[in-house]
């Protein structure tokens, strides 16, 4: 299995209404994708006014997130209205394997 992981940050006054967003753009396409173990929104305030918003998601394969993500499995994949929400953001994604359970 393979987890991939995002981050961004939006304004605090923002975040409600963004993680909303990315629960109907980025979390739903996830989940829709065949190969996809599953997938979540995490929040993180940081006090300044901001919140960081990270996705994390599992998949079977390298292929099932090529399925989501395109040809280039490291970019991370936007939506039109990110622009709108987004003071930082990764322009990459990481993956990391995750060891068999016993």
């Amino acid at each position: 299995m393979i987890a991939r992981m995002w981050r961004g940050v939006a304004r605090a006054e923002d975040a409600d209404e963004y993680a909303a967003y990315v629960q109907q753009t980025g979390i739903e396409g996830y989940q829709q994708t065949p190969g996809n173990q599953g997938a979540w929104l995490l929040r993180r305030p940081d006090g300044d006014g901001r919140e960081e918003i990270v996705t994390l998601s599992f998949w079977d394969s390298l292929q099932a997130i090529e399925a989501f993500a395109g040809q280039d499995i490291e970019r991370a994949k936007y939506y039109p209205e990110d622009d709108r929400y987004l003071l930082e953001r990764d322009a990459t994604v990481v993956h990391y394997q995750v060891p068999d359970q016993p």
